[in-house]
């Protein structure tokens, strides 16, 4: 039979360890999801480079090739690059919440500065006016 402390004391590591894994695996998420933007991008990249609209280009869904038309495959692209964007921020705003958890399960304070959010272009212009005097 086990004690009571050596059974709070194993809950407490379980948490931590839960906790600590659900951090890694949005991590390791937002890699691959940010690899994948990188290779939409070079997609649209070469989609820019190609001279013809009318013609139609090959993708790669997988392991197989398709010819699509070229305006089709551009707008496949960008709707996909914007789904990964969202995705991204969704995962990142978890990671915060999940990394805050981690942090007061082990006892840590919370960190500085974690919450911090980008000056959007309004705020930015009314801060260059306030700071020109």
């Amino acid at each position: 039979m086990v004690s009571p402390e050596a059974e709070r004391v194993l809950r407490y590591l379980v948490e931590v360890e839960e906790l600590a894994e659900a951090v890694l695996a949005d991590k390791r998420q937002i890699v691959d999801l940010d690899a994948k933007r990188n290779q939409n991008r070079e997609g649209l990249r070469a989609l820019q480079k190609e001279l013809s609209l009318s013609e139609d280009v090959m993708v790669c869904f997988g392991n197989m090739f398709i010819k699509m038309p070229h305006p089709q495959t551009k707008e496949m692209i960008e709707k996909d690059q914007d789904h990964l964007d969202k995705e991204i921020e969704r995962l990142r705003k978890q990671l915060k919440m999940k990394v805050n958890r981690l942090f007061e399960a082990q006892g840590k304070p919370e960190l500085k500065g974690f919450n911090l959010t980008p000056l959007n272009q309004d705020e930015l212009k009314a801060l260059k006016v306030i700071l020109k005097g």
